[in-house]
């Protein structure tokens, strides 16, 4: 299968996850906070899955399903979890630390992950690659990276855990032999059971409501159909093509991703240095997937 169809794929998941910052930053604006993105999420990729779910009944024994000791790994590593560690991280670090360390996490440990569970060669040219993204992401974030308080170097390890997560579920999904849809439907179906009954105890409807229905609807579309299913699925589909260690490396253009999107939505130009770091990012993305993933 063509390489050129899997970066397609994983640019289609960084512009769907650069849209859900930008969509997350509205909704702080307004008043949600992370454990209600969390239940928008969980219920609107859920509600999303459920028609295919009840169709296929993919998980379970048997050919071609996937077990539920798989499905239920895959749902903890890209599900709720995942979702509070980086919400919570932004509410305890500036938003640059996150815009740095978590694509960052990300990117190292599904490369690292990914040689020692799946068999691919961390290759010079993808290291190196990795590097020049790693400097380039703090290029993005600019003087803003050193800035911080008390409660920041936990906020800081909320993003590396929240990066690391994804990365496990990326390897696991490999490791395992998930398909895309089993993958993403995992997520969104027992996330959903998870989550969303103990947030409607606790929390109720009332909070979500306040926001406005347009709003809702917003975040519902891209918090729960665009993030919890379709980027999954197409992220899914780039894994399969590429690897775990070169799909792995898309996550590095979601705060690019999100400062072009802002563009549009909120007038906001990227700066000179931001601008650079955007450049540095895409040369060390270029650097990094010249690199094969053939293992051994």
């Amino acid at each position: 299968m063509p390489a050129g169809l899997g970066y397609l794929y994983g640019i289609l998941a960084a512009l769907i996850w650069g849209g859900q910052l930008a969509m997350s930053r509205a909704g702080v604006t307004v008043g949600l906070d992370g454990f209600d993105v969390a239940a928008i999420r969980c219920a609107g990729a859920g509600i999303a899955m459920l028609p295919w779910f009840l169709a296929r009944r993919p998980f379970g024994s048997g050919v071609g399903r996937t077990p539920w000791p798989h499905a239920i790994g895959l749902a903890l590593a890209a599900g709720p979890l995942f979702i509070l560690a980086s919400m919570a991280g932004f509410r305890l670090a500036p938003l640059p630390h996150g815009a740095v360390l978590q694509p960052a996490a990300m990117v190292l440990g599904a490369m690292l992950l990914s040689a020692v569970m799946v068999g691919e060669r961390l290759r010079p040219a993808r290291l190196a690659g990795a590097a020049v993204i790693v400097v380039g992401l703090g290029l993005i974030s600019g003087p803003s990276l050193l800035q911080g308080d008390r409660l920041t170097p936990l906020g800081d390890l909320l993003f590396v855990t929240a990066g690391l997560l994804f990365a496990i579920y990326s390897v696991l999904q490999k490791h395992w032999a998930v398909g895309p849809m089993p993958a993403a439907g995992a997520v969104a179906i027992i996330a959903s059971v998870i989550y969303v009954p103990p947030y409607l105890v606790l929390c109720g409807i009332g909070h979500l409501v306040a926001v406005g229905w347009p709003m809702l609807v917003a975040q519902i579309v891209v918090q729960g159909l665009l993030t919890g299913f379709i980027s999954l699925v197409v992220f899914g589909r780039a894994i399969q093509i590429l690897g775990v260690g070169r799909a792995a490396l898309f996550p590095a253009l979601v705060p690019g991703a999100a400062i072009i999107i802002g563009i549009p939505l909120v007038g906001e130009w990227p700066t000179v240095m931001q601008a650079a770091g955007l450049v540095v990012v895409t040369v060390g993305l270029l650097v990094a997937l010249s690199a094969g993933s053939r293992p051994g």
